[in-house]
Parts: structure tokens; sequence; C-alpha cells
């Protein structure tokens, strides 16, 4: 028989009470609390930060000092009282000015993820996604449930660049990618963030060309900025992504970044020597995964090829555990899942392409390099 202190009673609890953690993180971060704390000149008490994030002194103090059990925050005590600070945890990643801030990311994540994760047992039940029964919204064109209001495709766009801070480098030099002079990275839902164009674009690629399908490239393209650097950027999203990039972002003419709008199942691909699907092959069942290469194979230069990065499974699919965990969220949210690299290599072979390569970066995302 289990007691309430053996190991088994003890991880289970932590297994339990997992969502509360995930939540104090989200509801830190939908408050500003670690923005307020970057912003102050020093450490604040539980007063000033309660007014700061206009909450009630009572409950700011229980979500303060749990975020410092968490190692989000730090804690002093002068005088009988408390005063709090970031750490360099939260000051990296949870803090709006900071370049590798993951806000949006764990916003959209506190507000959408979150709340399709709760029908969970029916997504495995339905073996389908759960818009319609979070959202009320139908499901049949993923991206126009994902994308079902304007602030959600705001909140989507940036939490992919934030992702791609954090994660572009070592997935854009998992190959040596300097052999392509033309690049397209398909589906570019480019951030609704101007800074990022002005730290961008300037010098966004001025021989190779960069043209984006959906998975993030603002970010993406900055890392290939530093690492391959004569790059220019055509952008090719559907027409509400392109439309939100204009409506955020200036283009000046002299930095030929091009959005194009269209439909990577049906219209025509820009030309490119290596195509980059960033995020892209797991939102899809096998037979439009299978319709998309095709496609790219078709309009692929001989000696082009196509750079897949996503989370691999391992071959037997049980590990690693954040990936897995990844491939349930394909469940909840899309008509996907994560695959082995395998896998990939059926797809991608069967689309034509040869020289298969993968390698694992060691961080969440890794890297397929096939040619034509």
């Amino acid at each position: 028989m289990g007691s309430s202190g053996d190991d088994g009673y003890r991880l289970l609890n932590e297994y339990t009470n997992g969502f509360m953690v995930s939540q104090v993180l989200f509801a830190a971060c939908e408050l500003g609390v670690f923005d307020l704390l970057a912003e102050a000149p020093g450490p604040l008490d539980v007063a000033a930060v309660a007014a700061g994030v206009e909450a009630s002194s009572h409950g700011t103090e229980l979500l303060l000092d749990t975020c410092v059990s968490l190692k989000l925050l730090k804690v002093e005590t002068r005088a009988g009282k408390a005063f709090y600070q970031n750490t360099e945890l939260s000051s990296a990643y949870l803090t709006r000015v900071s370049p590798t801030s993951q806000c949006n990311l764990l916003k959209y994540m506190g507000r959408t993820s979150y709340g399709c994760w709760g029908h969970l047992a029916d997504a495995v039940r339905e073996g389908k996604n759960q818009y319609l029964q979070t959202f009320g919204v139908p499901a049949e064109d993923l991206f126009t449930a994902i994308y079902r209001s304007e602030g959600e495709r705001l909140q989507f766009m940036q939490a992919l660049q934030e992702v791609w801070s954090v994660n572009g480098r070592s997935v854009l030099t998992a190959f040596d990618l300097s052999g392509f002079p033309l690049m397209c990275d398909l589906g570019g839902r480019y951030p609704p963030n101007p800074q990022y164009l002005t730290a961008v674009s300037p010098v966004l690629c001025r021989e190779h060309t960069f043209c984006p399908l959906p998975g993030g490239p603002g970010a993406l393209a900055k890392e290939c900025l530093s690492l391959y650097p004569g790059c220019k950027v055509t952008v090719f999203d559907v027409p509400e992504v392109v439309r939100t990039a204009k409506q955020h972002f200036s283009f000046p003419e002299e930095e030929d970044i091009h959005l194009q709008e269209g439909d990577f199942f049906k219209d025509p691909l820009p030309e490119a020597d290596l195509y980059i699907l960033a995020r892209i092959l797991h939102d899809w069942a096998d037979g439009k995964c299978s319709h998309l290469l095709e496609r790219v194979y078709h309009t692929c230069k001989p000696g082009g090829g196509i750079l897949v990065i996503e989370s691999l499974l391992d071959e037997d699919r049980r590990g690693p555990l954040l990936t897995q965990l990844y491939s349930l969220n394909m469940l909840v949210q899309t008509e996907g899942q994560e695959r082995t690299p395998t896998h990939y290599h059926m797809l991608l072979s069967s689309a034509g392409f040869r020289d298969f390569q993968f390698k694992k970066t060691g961080a969440i995302y890794d890297a397929i390099l096939v040619r034509k």
C-alpha cells in the first residue's frame, strides 16, 4: 500500500497540480507582474505591485510568494516587509522588453491552448481538435479557427516570433545553408511588432532570397541574416496574415521585402532553391503534408530542397516527453501530429526528395534537410 510519504504519491500530486503551476505563470504574465518589476527602479512591495497591476493585495501576495517558490521571482525582507524582483529567468523570458521574451506565447497558451486542453479526453475519444467545443468555432478550415479574431491572429503571430527568437539559431545552423542562393520560408506570419522589422529588414539578405511559408520568418530571418548574410525576403502567407503584416509594418522599397498572398495548398509557390517549413507539417494530416510536399517538389529547382524544422519524436514514439506533449497539443488544436524521423523520411521521399538528413539539435526543435 502506498502512503502520503512515498515518492509515487508525491509524483502523483506533482502531476495533479501541474495545471496550477501553469496558471500561476499565465496569470502573472497576463497581469503584467514581470513587466512592472522590470520597469521599477528597485524591488517592490506587495502594495506597490498590487496597485501597479490593479489587483487585490491579498491575491497579489499569494501570487508573488508562489512565484518565488517557482523561482520566477526573488524576495528580500527589510524591516519585516517583503520586496520582490525578477529572477534571471523571468527577466530573460517573461518581460516584454527582453529580446527573448516569451510573453505572447504564454498568453496564447493560457487563453487558447489551455482551453482546448480542457477537452483532451474528448479529443482522444474523437481523434480531432476541440475548437468547436472550446470556442464554438468549427475547425474544418484549421487556420480560420486559429485566426478566429484579429486579436487572436496577432497573438499567434507574435508567439511564433518568440519561439524563433530562442530556437532559431540552433535549427538554422544544424546544416550549412550557404549553398542555397534562393530561400523560401513558406507561411510567413510576419510578426506584428514593428521593432522586429527595423531590427531585421535593413540587412535582410541582399544576395540570397528568403521566401517565408507559415513558420514565423521574422525571427528566423533575423538569425539567417547573421548566419548567411545577403538575403532578400518574400513572405508567402494567407491574405489575412499579409494584411495584418501590412497594417503593422512599414516596408521601405529599398529593403526588398515582398509580401505575397497565397494558399500554399493551391496557389503557385515562389521559386527558390531551399524551402523552409518551420512548424508547418506538424499542423496537418499525412495526406495534406504529402500534397504540400509534392507541390514544393514540382516548383523546386534541381539540386534544391527543403529544410523541415519540427520537434522530432524518438523512433519508438515514447519520447522526448515534451515532444509527446506537443503531439497531444496537435491533437487538441490542429489535425496533425509530431512525427519520427522515419515518418518524415517516408513523407519526403514519397514526394520525390532524396538525400535525407536529420539532426537533433539538443534544443526543442530539430532539423531535416532533403534535396531534389
